[in-house]
Parts: C-alpha cells; structure tokens; sequence
C-alpha cells in the first residue's frame, strides 16, 4: 500500500532565492569545457536596493542603515515652527531672496531691521500670494499692468524706484570721477596745480 503525502493547508509562502552556480569540482577529463561560475539569470551578487521574492531585504552593514535612514528624514523646521519643508532653490527665489536682504536700500525713506550679518541665504521660507480684499480695490491693489511674476521685475519696473536709482548713481559718478573731461582742456602753467586742487 502507497501512502500519499498530503497537501498543505492554508497559504505557503517561500523567498525566490538566487539558484546557485554549478558546482566547479576538479574534473579528471582534461578536454572537457570549463562551465561558467556566474550565470546570467542566477548570478550570487545581487544589488543592494534589489527585491527579493517581492520584500526589500535591509543592508546588514549598520553604517549604510543609518545612512538611509537619515536620507528619509525629511529636512523641515521642526514642530515648533510646523514642520516647515525646505524648499528647492531656483534662479528666481535666488534674485527674490537677495532682493529682499538689500531691502534697507531700495527706498530712502523706509528703515527696516537688518536681519543679520550673515550673507547666507535663508534655507527654510515660504512664498505666498497676497490677495488683497475688495475695500483695497482702488486704495492698496496693484494693476494689471504693474503685477509681474517676480518681486525682482516688480521693483525694476516701479518708476518712483526707478528715479531714486539713477539719482544716486549720478551722485556715485559725480563723487568718484576726478575732475571729468575739464582737466584735459585747462592749458598753461597752472594746469597741474588745478588738477590738484581739484583732486582734494
């Protein structure tokens, strides 16, 4: 009498593993063909971040665990400020944030608090859309024409701005050239004593 063996109940589950090369044992034939120790679809080494069987099988090294657990961590605030994501910088926050740090020169009759001596950027902001309420309709809103995409185009454009800049680099030029083009047109005796005097 044969016995059967009985089917399993329930589910069962096993890991696809890599099948093993072939065994290289010594071979007493000598004109007998090397086989290959590493096969093409059962190769040993496998890539760390490759699946096994579906499941993501962790380093064993405890540095490259530490490593990608700290490659999760997002970079935020913390929560005291709400978690707050550090943004990716772009050309145009770049301008916008370097605008904003040389605020205290835009406008000579607005003081504001220098927010620190470093240069550096901030690395955690946010940027927002001010929408102003209907009573701002004629008083406080913008117009079509003066809204732009960055702060950088907005101050550009403002002509009040405008006006300020070029005065003060006149006064720049005005306070740096030596003596202008009147030094080459003075002749005679006097013309380097002038030049002098004019350089004082």
């Amino acid at each position: 009498m044969t016995e059967v063996a009985a089917a399993p109940i329930g589910l069962s589950w096993a890991p696809k593993l890599p099948s093993l090369p072939a065994a290289c044992g010594s071979s007493s034939r000598k004109g007998s063909a090397p086989t290959s120790s590493i096969d093409a679809q059962g190769s040993l080494w496998k890539p760390s971040n490759e699946l096994v069987g579906g499941i993501f099988v962790p380093p064993r090294d405890p540095r490259k665990v530490n490593k990608m657990a700290r490659k999760n961590v997002k970079d935020t605030t913390g929560k005291g400020w709400f978690d707050m994501p550090a943004p990716t910088i772009t050309p145009e926050l770049k301008k916008d944030l370097e605008i904003l740090q040389l605020r205290h020169v835009l406008d000579p009759k607005r003081h504001f608090k220098r927010s620190g001596k470093s240069k550096a950027l901030p690395k955690y902001f946010q940027v927002g859309t001010v929408i102003a309420p209907a009573s701002e309709f004629y008083s406080g809103r913008l117009t079509k024409s003066d809204q732009k995409t960055n702060l950088v185009d907005e101050i550009l454009s403002d002509p009040k701005l405008k006006n300020y800049r070029m005065r003060k680099v006149r006064e720049i030029q005005e306070t740096r050239t030596p003596g202008g083009n009147q030094k080459w047109k003075n002749k005679g005796r006097q013309t380097f004593k002038r030049a002098k005097d004019r350089r004082k």
